[in-house]
């Protein structure tokens, strides 16, 4: 069995799509449910949030399982599959580890190292628990990852990565003074975007104005600043005024691809010659990048700023730690895994070797008549030993090299060696190496 990922979330769909795909707690107990009911699917678990909706599955085929969980996302939508499909994302195996522990440790939500994700996976993973659809290997993986999610926040900062590296961005596209008497455009309403709200508020703005395809969620955002300075809330479609007006774009809307072309923004700055500032915070991009060729418009984006920082800047240093820790807990999960595979196979063959021990002391009892019982006790334990030594390092070694990535399968060399019962190899089940329990 091999866990697979199948989901979509801000980095692969635009806000349109994800909204179709929100789920209350019914609904995605209900999906959970419907996975693990599908052909080839052993176990299953969903994380739901506003940003991301993903399946992880432990399966015993990849395409069949693929087509499958790609059908449940789609249904859960309402929307036409030729329009949903292209903004699915799918890990496999080694990537789907590496996926979700990239996901608690914050490095692939809106806000670079937010916590909350930590939270959604609990919840994921109870709620499988509870319904018994996450068994060993689901359970271990996500125990793993919220160890690894809170591994990260324990030794870095980059809880404070996301607004050190706004507050970085403005000063270096505005100098030490930042925001300060400046008409600041925000587009998006999301974690980021109020990140940006607050730090150009506390750095004095004149004005911020806060635009998103939704009114009603810049409004909120807006009221919540709007004690410290004139913070107002305007509709997507007046953002050509707006531009005319900024001195500073923040663009953070999460959205899947470009937002604002450069033919737009030089429309909407036609006739105007105050410079022009863009801070682009989105991954990938919100704006064109070739708006920086347009006459008084001065762009910086993630990329730009990381070269700018350097690596002796706080937040691109807690960045570069995370990615350190996560590769490391990546490599050490994955080992122990490979390591864990042929255990059963391990003890099948000493299981063998038992059995061959004790059907050659029956027989020699048999051909000698009365032993000495001291005598006979004597002569199996030194029969038992040899067995065990001839073994002993075969099967540390096979689980040395088993812990090395390869497309090697030395559980299945072993077998295959010593014409192992492939029936007696399934039959071992190691309890002792689940944590948590079981399904």
């Amino acid at each position: 069995m091999s866990v697979l990922v199948v989901g979509i979330s801000h980095k692969s769909a635009p806000v349109s799509v994800l909204e179709s795909l929100a789920l209350d707690s019914d609904g995605a107990r209900k999906l959970v449910l419907d996975v693990v009911d599908a052909e080839h699917v052993g176990e299953a678990a969903v994380i739901s949030t506003c940003n991301r909706l993903e399946i992880y599955a432990d399966v015993d085929r990849f395409h069949g399982s693929v087509e499958e969980l790609s059908r449940l996302l789609v249904a859960q939508s309402g929307v036409a599959p030729e329009s949903m499909v292209p903004h699915l994302y799918v890990h496999y195996d080694d990537g789907a580890v590496s996926h979700l522990f990239h996901v608690a440790a914050g490095m692939d939500s809106m806000v670079l190292g937010e916590g909350q994700i930590l939270g959604q996976a609990r919840e994921a993973l109870r709620v499988g628990q509870e319904l018994g659809t996450v068994g060993p290997a689901l359970n271990s993986l996500f125990q793993q990852a919220l160890r690894v999610g809170k591994r990260t926040h324990a030794e870095t900062d980059v809880d404070a990565a996301a607004p050190s590296m706004v507050s970085a961005a403005l000063a270096q596209v505005l100098g030490d003074e930042g925001a300060s008497d400046k008409v600041v455009l925000v587009l998006g309403a999301g974690s980021m975007a109020a990140l940006s709200v607050a730090t150009v508020t506390r750095q004095g703005a004149r004005e911020v104005v806060i635009a998103n395809r939704s009114l009603a969620n810049a409004q909120r955002l807006a009221t919540e600043y709007a004690t410290d300075g004139e913070v107002r809330a305007v509709p997507v479609d007046e953002l050509d005024d707006e531009l005319g007006r900024a001195d500073v774009l923040v663009a953070c809307t999460g959205a899947a691809g470009v937002v604002l072309t450069a033919a737009e923004l030089a429309a909407a700055r036609e006739g105007r010659t105050h410079p022009l500032h863009v801070l682009d915070l989105a991954l990938p991009h919100d704006v064109d990048p070739a708006a920086a060729e347009l006459p008084g418009v001065h762009v910086m984006d993630l990329a730009t700023l990381a070269e700018r920082l350097g690596d002796d800047h706080d937040a691109v240093r807690s960045v570069a730690g995370v990615r350190e820790i996560v590769a490391e807990e990546v490599a050490a999960f994955l080992a122990a895994r490979r390591q864990a595979s042929v255990t059963p196979t391990v003890v099948a063959l000493r299981t063998m070797a038992t059995g061959v021990v004790e059907a050659e002391m029956e027989r020699l009892e048999a051909r000698l008549g009365d032993l000495d019982p001291a005598v006979t006790a004597e002569v199996r334990r030194t029969v038992h030993r040899v067995a065990e030594k001839l073994l002993h390092q075969p099967t540390v070694r096979v689980r040395e090299l088993a812990a090395e990535s390869g497309a090697v399968s030395y559980a299945a060399a072993l077998a295959e060696l010593f014409a192992l019962d492939p029936d007696a190899v399934s039959a071992v089940t190691r309890p002792d190496l689940v944590e948590g329990g079981n399904r």
